[in-house]
C-alpha cells in the first residue's frame, strides 16, 4: 500500500512538472455559467472534453490535473480537487467516480496490474475498505452544497491485465448501497457501456475508442442538466 502511494505521488509531480495536456488545463472560466467538476479516473479522462465542448457557453467543465485513480488517492487530495478553478467558489454539480484503481489486483512490492490469480496479489482497495472510503469521501462531498452526481463503474471486460471481469458489478453494488444511504443521485453508465461494449470500448481494454468516449460525453451530459443561460 505505501509503496503504491509513493508510485502515484510520484505520477502526479511529473505531471505537473511536464506541460499540462489540454485535458488537465483549467478552463478559463465565464461568468454566470454554471460551474461542474468532473472527478474520475482515466474514462473520466477520456470523456471530459467531450463534455466541454457539448457544454460550451453552458457550464464551465473543469476537472483535476490528474488521474484521481482510486479512492485512497481522492481521501489524501480531495479538498485540493475541489479548489480547481479558484479557491471558495462553488460548483453546481460534481459527477464523481471511483473503482476500476480500487478493483484492480497490485504485486507484493507494489507492481501494477499484477496476475489476479497470484496467491501474491492483492487488489489495491478491498471491497469493505472501498465502502468505508467512499463513505467519507460522499460525507466530504454532501458538504460542498452542491448536486452530487455518482457515476457507477464502466465494465472489466476479458481480456485485460490485472483486473477480473465481474468485479465492477460488485464495486457498484457496493457504491449503489452507500448513495441510496446518502441520498446521491446515480448515473448507470455501466449498463450503457456494456449495452453497447462491442461499438465503443476497446478490445481487451477498460478504455474506450476516441467515438466511445464521445458518447460516453453524450450520456454525461443528458444526466448534468446543464440548462442554456438566459438572454439578457
Amino acid at each position: 500500500m505505501l509503496k503504491a502511494t509513493f508510485l502515484y505521488a510520484a505520477l502526479v509531480l511529473s505531471s505537473l512538472a511536464a506541460p499540462l495536456k489540454p485535458v488537465y488545463r483549467p478552463v478559463e472560466e465565464i461568468d454566470g455559467l454554471p460551474r461542474v467538476l468532473l472527478i474520475g479516473d482515466s474514462i473520466s479522462i477520456g470523456y471530459t472534453l467531450p463534455v466541454r465542448d457539448l457544454l460550451k457557453g453552458k457550464a464551465n467543465v473543469q476537472r483535476p490535473p490528474v488521474n484521481c485513480a482510486a479512492t485512497i488517492h481522492g481521501l489524501k487530495s480531495l479538498a485540493s480537487w475541489l479548489e480547481t478553478g479558484g479557491k471558495g467558489k462553488k460548483w453546481e454539480v460534481i459527477h464523481f467516480n471511483w473503482g476500476l484503481h480500487d478493483l484492480k489486483y497490485m504485486g507484493p512490492n507494489g507492481e501494477n496490474l499484477a496476475d489476479p490469480k497470484a496467491k501474491t496479489s492483492r487488489q489495491q482497495v478491498t471491497p469493505r475498505e472501498y465502502e468505508k472510503n467512499l463513505r467519507q469521501l460522499v460525507n466530504r462531498l454532501k458538504k460542498t452544497g452542491s448536486r452530487l452526481i455518482w457515476r457507477n463503474t464502466t465494465p472489466v471486460p476479458a481480456g485485460v491485465r490485472g483486473r477480473v471481469p465481474g468485479d465492477s458489478l460488485k464495486y457498484n453494488a457496493i457504491a449503489a448501497k452507500v448513495m441510496s444511504e446518502a441520498g446521491v443521485e446515480v448515473q448507470d453508465l455501466y449498463s450503457y457501456a456494456k449495452k453497447n461494449a462491442a461499438r465503443i470500448q476497446r478490445k481487451a481494454d477498460v478504455h474506450f475508442t476516441k467515438e466511445g468516449s464521445l458518447e460516453l460525453a453524450r450520456e454525461v451530459v443528458k444526466v448534468l442538466k446543464i440548462k442554456a443561460p438566459s438572454k439578457r
